[in-house]
């Protein structure tokens, strides 16, 4: 059969290649009995593919169900799918059909199949190969023929590999896989749409036409429709209700669809060990990374002050340490964050490895646990004197702080003990 006659038949708008291909494929699996996986993201339209394929086939005078495998508690769906006996459970007053023998010699559609818990996705395999079943509450097996169309808006096979979906099911359904293309990969579509739905609706309530202006039809065509075909449809009625019309224009459609915020930055590619973890936990997996090379860098620059490292491999670890941090930082950004790192409080240390002045790093000696690190660019009218600066910078901090030891030292970047110790050393009381 012709697609148009099918798209007139089963109510289809729309002329875009994707969606013709996916019609295409649907009328040539329908005269067989193999299984179909439809797949496409929610208000795309994937239930209307499985009355296609049902009524084109020699199944089409026998039952058709449409069961949503996401709506039904995970406590029933077995007793709804394959029926129960009396006393099976808790509430069982009668022996009950399940829909795989109500509409045996007919269709199935299983929506949102990705859904069912891994113990009803065995029952469903045992159908699916040998079309065998057992009521909940039963010992026997009984017998049913019914053809499986199943949907998902979910990766399967990711999900298989999470453990949440059986690998052997997947393709036992998606023996013939079909997409449905997402309303935004169909943009041609969107104001055929629109027109359809404004039509039906005034019809239906014998209301004016709604007419769109050239920037309006922009707008709507331009916007991602998350929601796809059923949102589109829902912002049309919304429209239709609460506008006077006749001519509408961009300002307004503007007020019936959401703002969409830019997608956060995403880590691109897959990072080693971070399989099953949620975007939130490998940020804090990059951040503990970057600590720990910053503390290798730290490493390094001191051993290479006391003159343990060779400069050559001093350099080399250096450029490993800081490199993994980020690929694409720059060298301001990346002396940045060591900078912070370290403690230091001077803006300038934002420049470090791209000027001429050199930086004074001095440790503070027997005492690990507060080590921390002093980082400066002295101009050439200024002292060397490591000392001079300290007992400036303390003094300085003091007077700030009104002498208030603790909030100096945190001004300082150092531990309070550590300052005492200077205080001490340089007789600053």
């Amino acid at each position: 059969m012709d697609t148009h006659l099918i798209k007139q038949r089963f109510g289809i708008i729309g002329h875009s290649p994707l969606l013709t291909t996916a019609l295409e494929t649907a009328v040539k699996v329908a005269p067989t009995d193999m299984n179909v996986l439809i797949l496409g993201e929610s208000g795309v339209g994937k239930e209307s593919f499985s009355k296609i394929i049902h009524h084109m086939s020699a199944r089409k005078h026998a039952p058709f169900i449409a069961v949503n495998c996401g709506a039904i508690p995970e406590g029933t769906i077995d007793s709804e799918l394959f029926g129960h006996e009396k006393g099976a459970f808790t509430g069982a007053t009668d022996k009950r059909k399940g829909y795989f023998e109500t509409v045996s010699g007919g269709t199935i559609f299983l929506d949102e199949v990705g859904e069912l818990p891994l113990s009803t996705q065995a029952r469903l395999l045992r159908i699916l190969e040998n079309g065998e079943f057992i009521k909940v509450g039963s010992s026997a097996v009984q017998k049913t023929d019914v053809r499986v169309v199943a949907a998902t808006n979910r990766d399967l096979l990711e999900r298989a590999r999470m453990g949440k979906f059986r690998e052997d099911l997947y393709y036992r359904l998606a023996t013939v896989p079909i997409r449905v293309p997402k309303l935004s990969e169909r943009k041609e579509d969107i104001y055929l749409l629109f027109r359809k739905f404004a039509s039906d609706f005034a019809e239906t309530h014998h209301s004016q036409l709604l007419e769109l202006t050239p920037e309006a039809q922009q707008l709507l065509v331009n916007y991602p429709w998350p929601g796809n075909v059923r949102q589109l449809k829902n912002v049309t009625d919304q429209i239709c209700v609460l506008e006077s019309g006749p001519v509408i224009h961009a300002q307004t459609i503007a007020k019936y669809i959401p703002h969409i915020e830019p997608p956060l930055p995403m880590l691109l590619g897959k990072m080693e060990g971070t399989e099953g973890m949620s975007e939130r936990d490998i940020f804090y997996k990059v951040l503990i990374d970057m600590k720990r090379d910053v503390n290798d860098l730290k490493k390094v620059v001191f051993g290479l002050l006391e003159g343990n490292l060779d400069t050559r491999n001093a350099a080399a670890n250096m450029q490993s340490a800081v490199v993994p941090v980020s690929m694409n930082q720059n060298p301001t950004s990346t002396a940045t964050m060591a900078t912070h790192s370290f403690g230091e409080t001077n803006q300038n240390a934002a420049n470090m490895g791209m000027g001429n002045q050199p930086i004074i790093i001095q440790p503070h000696e027997n005492d690990e646990d507060d080590f921390q690190d002093a980082i400066s660019y002295p101009s050439t009218s200024e002292t060397l004197s490591l000392e001079a600066q300290e007992i400036e910078m303390i003094k300085k901090a003091l007077t700030k702080n009104h002498g208030k030891r603790k909030k100096a030292a945190d001004e300082l970047g150092i531990s309070e003990r550590t300052l005492y110790r200077k205080i001490k050393q340089y007789e600053l009381e």
